[in-house]
C-alpha cells in the first residue's frame, strides 16, 4: 500500500511538471486575437499626450507649433496599434527653442502606451500624418 502511495505521488509530480512551462501555452491564433482586442481607439488621446509631454519636456511653457494627428492602425511590432504624431517647438532647460521636434505615441486599449522621438522611427511612421493644430500643448503650464 506505501508503494501504491509513492508511486501516486510520483505519477502526480511528473504531471504537474508537465504543465511548468513545456511549451504548453497560448497558440499564435490566440495570441493575436489577444493584440487585436487591446486595439481600442483612444478617445482622450490629447489629454493623454498632455500629461505626459508636461513631465517629458524640460520646459513645458511656451510651445511653439504643436500639431498632433488623429491616431491610426499602423504596423507596430507583431500587429497593429493605434498610433498618434506630435510636433512640437519646446524649450531646453536654459529657455532657449531647439527647433520643430516630432514624436510618436503609441496606445494599447485606448491609452497610451509609449513615446519615442526617434527620427528614423518617427519619420517612417510619421510620412502620412496629418497634422492638426495642437493649442492646448502650447498652452501648457508646469
Amino acid at each position: 500500500m506505501r508503494r501504491n502511495g509513492l508511486a501516486a505521488v510520483l505519477a502526480a509530480a511528473m504531471a504537474l511538471g508537465g504543465c511548468a512551462g513545456d511549451g504548453v501555452g497560448p497558440s499564435a491564433a490566440e495570441l493575436k486575437a489577444r493584440w487585436e482586442a487591446q486595439n481600442v481607439f483612444p478617445q482622450n488621446y490629447r489629454a493623454d499626450l498632455l500629461a505626459y509631454l508636461r513631465t517629458y519636456l524640460n520646459d513645458p511653457t511656451g510651445v511653439r507649433g504643436a500639431g498632433v494627428s488623429q491616431p491610426a492602425l499602423k504596423n507596430i511590432g507583431p500587429g497593429e496599434r493605434y498610433v498618434s504624431c506630435v510636433r512640437f517647438n519646446a524649450r531646453d532647460s536654459a529657455g532657449k527653442y531647439l527647433g520643430s521636434k516630432d514624436g510618436v505615441a503609441i496606445y494599447v486599449s485606448g491609452k497610451l502606451d509609449r513615446f519615442f522621438d526617434v527620427p528614423r522611427d518617427v519619420r517612417d511612421l510619421c510620412k502620412d500624418a496629418v497634422f492638426a493644430p495642437f493649442p492646448e500643448l502650447e498652452k501648457l503650464a508646469r
